[in-house]
């Protein structure tokens, strides 16, 4: 009887929406978006656009635009614009770490 009590009691609380705790993700910021992934070339280190091999993106160019500091001016990386309008964020290495979406 004990048993049947606790079972009817858990059937009643899951007949009630309990508050979630998900986040809202759309498919615009969605990293399974093909614009947002990083197996799109447009995000990819291996394009030359993004790779820190690239003048623009390399750590030791002292005039680069486009790098990334941490609180204390410690150049963590840098950032590239796709055509797309993704902005990707790459470590000094050129591993992606982040990407802001398209703001179209």
């Amino acid at each position: 009887m004990k048993y049947l009590h606790l079972l009817l009691l858990a059937t009643h609380l899951g007949l009630f929406p309990l508050p979630s705790q998900a986040q809202v993700m759309t498919l615009e910021n969605s990293p399974y978006n093909m614009e947002n992934s990083q197996f799109n070339m447009e995000n990819s280190p291996y394009n030359m656009r993004n790779s820190p091999y690239n003048m623009d993106n390399s750590q030791y160019n002292v005039n680069s635009k486009n790098g990334v500091y941490d609180n204390t001016g410690n150049r963590i990386g840098y950032e590239v614009k796709a055509p797309s309008g993704v902005t990707n964020y790459f470590d000094n290495s050129g591993n992606r770490i982040g990407y802001t979406p398209s703001k179209r």
